[in-house]
């Protein structure tokens, strides 16, 4: 039964205030308005929508204009909230008017920013006519449902419905004969039937991804006008490879007049010949066969954007001289790529270069003169052993990506790119130093070298990079860490898991620091001493580490959060550890030396031990308010100690006595389980259990696999 809804009206008040606002930009109408405006309030009959557009409508109008408004409204007194709506698009100016059309039927909830060029293309003066809809309430700017808080173009569905059906009634019989066409029906007729128009200004052709369709080598020959074109999968996979559309005969004609061609799976090793992309603002063709675009040098001043990735058969780039305001060329996973033509090198507007996973590609052009680039992606371009020579300062560059590439030495491209955020080298199994100039990159954020298995050492100054947020140098051969990291006090994530090279001995360059030289060095010290000045890190990971000993100055890291130390060699924890007041997260898994846990802070809310097959003693008091997850799997010797299943089941008769109500029911049982996750091979501990809750205890038994009656 499908439940039907009357939407609720404003109260008088209320919807004469909110007229008033679009209306006056106050709270009340004018003196001489103040009739008219409640007779407009009432047809709109309380409806926010209606009074949103009916408000702006009239802002600023004379009082004969309010008067013939209200009388176009009256003559249809059955169609309220349409009619307000067509008066306020009859009002527009015709650029205006078919801006409005273009975001009903494509654009709704596109990037603002993303789609200003295309909309320039088509002549509507985005910068201005976007907020003359705004003023008059036909569109909105959402940032809500933006996860990046872009400014989305959104509106009204009513509004949306409105330009849809005025679209529709261009040409109510025969969709070829309309400017736009958005429904699956209505564009598979038109490229079927061969029935498009010179009137067709605009296609979307989103399929089911189980659809094929087989057209004609003229399916596009008659649309003279087109300018918008997209065809693709309502939701297609990221590893979708080939597209909805096949053409047998090839493809004979595309309009000259087109902006934008958005065409996944394009099924053709080229363009048709006689076309002539001019004005084309974006080409994008993901997963398509296209094996070359064109030859020779064309004049593309209008083109910002290409986008061919996944093309798994592009040979190479074109000329590209001819394109001089290109701001994005991105190439990723076109795995049959070899050749980049010289003329990329030398585009002054490019914003973002990405090869990534362009595996045959092996050279870049000789020179470099990106001044305005900011995204840089070679990652997994792995034969590319070289960088060229860079004549131009890159300082706008702030993300640059050279993992798994076989390049041997960065420097010059980190002298030059004075601005970056992002840096990752990470997989880069030639790299055996890094440049010192990276020490120079104040703005750097993030540092990436995780599996560059040569590199053995980290510069000496690279405390000098304040603003450094994250360091990933998990499975490097590093021995030691520089004294000059307890400068970062910026640091918040470190991973070094994997790095079993790691010195047990401290540096004597760490007796330098004040901090250091307060703490004895005995033979738990190591390089990690370097940490102790990180007041801002809150996520530390050391896994794997061939740790012996973890020192003392643990206890500094006053903002860590969750602290990894799995499957390392240290017998015990320093007392330390109870200072971290922050501390949520303890791993402890696979470190089968490890014997007893010291006093952990309150604020631990997990804790994972699996595997520590020699731990013998907890920290853990069952009358303090200390509850964490716990996960001691296959601690056999912590099973055997007769006090801990005492302990343990005080800690559950707590739980249970806070909680009677609770216990019952199955998930809240299984949740117990998940949160203590222990196997204790004792039937009396089990026994024991039965005095709590008879029916807990059968679903403890079954959550631990347990065989006991």
């Amino acid at each position: 039964m499908n439940d039907i809804y009357t939407v609720k009206g404003l109260n008088d008040n209320d919807a004469l205030q909110l007229f008033s606002w679009r209306a006056f930009k106050k709270p009340y109408p004018e003196e001489n308005y103040v009739e008219l405006s409640k007779d407009l309030v009432n047809y709109a009959n309380g409806l926010p929508l209606a009074l949103k557009v009916l408000g702006s409508l009239l802002f600023g109008k004379r009082i004969d204009e309010w008067k013939s408004a209200l009388y176009k409204l009256k003559q249809e007194p059955d169609r309220n909230i349409l009619n307000i709506l067509q008066i306020s698009f009859d009002g527009l100016m015709y650029t205006q008017k078919e801006l409005f059309l273009d975001i009903a039927c494509f654009f709704k909830g596109k990037n603002k920013d993303d789609i200003r060029d295309i909309l320039q293309s088509f002549g509507y003066y985005p910068n201005y006519n976007i907020d003359v809809l705004i003023d008059k309430s036909l569109i909105t700017i959402d940032r809500e449902r933006s996860l990046l808080m872009h400014e989305s173009l959104w509106m009204h569905d009513l509004l949306q419905e409105m330009g849809q059906e005025i679209v529709r009634r261009e040409s109510p019989e025969e969709p070829g004969c309309r400017s736009r066409l958005w429904l699956y029906e209505d564009v598979l007729h038109i490229l079927r039937n061969n029935t498009g128009t010179e009137v067709v200004e605009g296609i979307v052709l989103n399929m089911p991804i189980e659809a094929k369709e087989h057209l004609s080598a003229k399916a596009f020959s008659k649309m003279k006008n087109l300018r918008f074109l997209k065809i693709g999968y309502v939701h297609p996979p990221q590893d979708l490879i080939g597209g909805p559309i096949q053409l047998p005969q090839g493809l004979n004609y595309l309009s000259n007049e087109l902006r934008v061609i958005d065409w996944h799976g394009y099924p053709l090793k080229s363009m048709p010949t006689n076309f002539q992309p001019n004005k084309l603002v974006e080409l994008r063709m993901h997963c398509s066969d296209i094996k070359q675009l064109w030859k020779g040098i064309i004049i593309l001043n209008e083109l910002k954007l290409i986008d061919l990735s996944d093309s798994r058969n592009l040979i190479e780039i074109p000329d590209l001289s001819g394109a001089p305001n290109l701001k994005q060329l991105i190439l990723r996973r076109c795995t049959r790529l070899y050749k980049i033509h010289a003329s990329i090198g030398d585009l002054k507007r490019l914003i973002r270069l990405d090869l990534n996973g362009c595996k045959r590609l092996e050279s870049l052009p000789h020179k470099i003169s990106l001044e305005a680039l900011e995204y840089f992606d070679l990652g997994g371009c792995s034969k590319l052993k070289k960088f060229p020579e860079i004549v131009e300062n890159m300082s706008c560059l702030s993300k640059l990506c050279l993992s798994e590439t076989a390049i041997k030495d960065p420097s010059l491209l980190v002298e030059r790119s004075t601005g970056l955020i992002d840096l990752d080298l990470r997989d880069c199994k030639n790299l055996s130093s890094l440049p010192i100039a990276i020490c120079s990159l104040t703005s750097l954020k993030t540092l990436n070298i995780s599996d560059c298995t040569k590199l053995d050492k980290l510069p000496e100054n690279l405390g000098n990079i304040e603003g450094l947020e994250e360091l990933d140098g998990s499975r490097t051969a590093i021995k030691e860490l520089p004294s000059s990291m307890v400068l970062l006090k910026n640091l918040q994530n470190l991973s070094l898991r994997g790095c079993n090279f790691l010195s047990s001995k401290p540096s004597n360059k760490l007796l330098n620091f004040p901090l250091l030289q307060r703490r004895s060095l005995d033979s738990m010290g190591m390089s990690m001493l370097a940490l102790s000045g990180l007041s801002s890190l809150t996520y530390m990971n050391l896994s794997y580490c061939n740790l012996q000993a973890v020192p003392d100055v643990i206890g500094c890291l006053s903002s860590l959060k969750s602290l990894n130390l799995k499957g390392n060699n240290f017998v015990s924890l320093p007392e330390d550890i109870v200072r971290l007041s922050k501390l949520e997260d303890l791993y402890l898994s696979g470190c089968t030396n490890l014997r007893s846990l010291p006093q952990l802070p309150l604020s631990v809310d997990y804790l994972g031990a699996e595997g520590c097959t020699s731990l013998e003693t907890l920290p853990l008091r069952p009358e303090e308010d200390f509850h964490p997850h716990l996960y001691l799997l296959n601690c056999f010797k912590l099973n055997d100690n007769q006090d801990y299943s005492g302990m343990f089941l005080t800690m559950l008769r707590h739980y249970i006595q806070r909680n009677p109500s609770e216990i019952g029911s199955f998930d809240e049982s299984a949740r117990l389980i998940h949160y203590f996750s222990l196997i204790f091979f004792q039937q009396n501990l089990l026994h024991s259990l039965k005095d709590l809750h008879k029916g807990f205890v059968l679903r403890l038994k079954n959550a631990c696999g347990s065989t006991y009656p």
